[in-house]
């Protein structure tokens, strides 16, 4: 019986030892091409305000002749954008915005959103403390 208990600690120490760290399981930003920095206006359509990522879904404004493209924009957690002035209510569906992205290197539409500025007030915000602040100057 001891043995038993023994066998089955020690399996239980081995499989919480072998569990990946957190940051291994984490994916990168790869996928964005950091190189080439595009700017979109549009209107947001929806936000996902949860861990790991703050998703955002951007109906950009077509072109004369162009088709309406749904752009999924993907931000840091929301911890980190609440360091930087970020909340829950910072963008609301319906606001007209213009964005920076760093684009998909597969060409499809979406990106890592830098800065965003909201139309209507002139607020930009900012997904990364290199870029400064975020402002409520226009």
């Amino acid at each position: 019986m001891n043995r038993s208990i023994t066998t089955v600690l020690a399996f239980c120490a081995v499989a919480v030892v072998a569990q990946p760290y957190p940051a291994e399981a984490h994916h990168s930003f790869a996928m964005y091409d950091p190189t080439r920095l595009v700017t979109l206006k549009g209107t947001i359509k929806s936000i996902l305000w949860s861990n790991p990522h703050v998703v955002i879904w951007l109906i950009r404004e077509p072109a004369t002749g162009e088709a309406t493209q749904t752009w999924t924009l993907e931000l840091s957690s929301p911890g980190y954008l609440a360091r930087y002035g970020w909340g829950r209510t910072s963008l609301k569906p319906g606001d007209p915005v213009e964005v920076q992205i760093f684009p998909l290197r597969s060409g499809d539409t979406g990106g890592s959103l830098r800065t965003v500025k909201i139309l209507n007030t002139g607020q930009v915000l900012y997904s990364n403390a290199n870029q400064g602040q975020s402002s409520a100057q226009p």
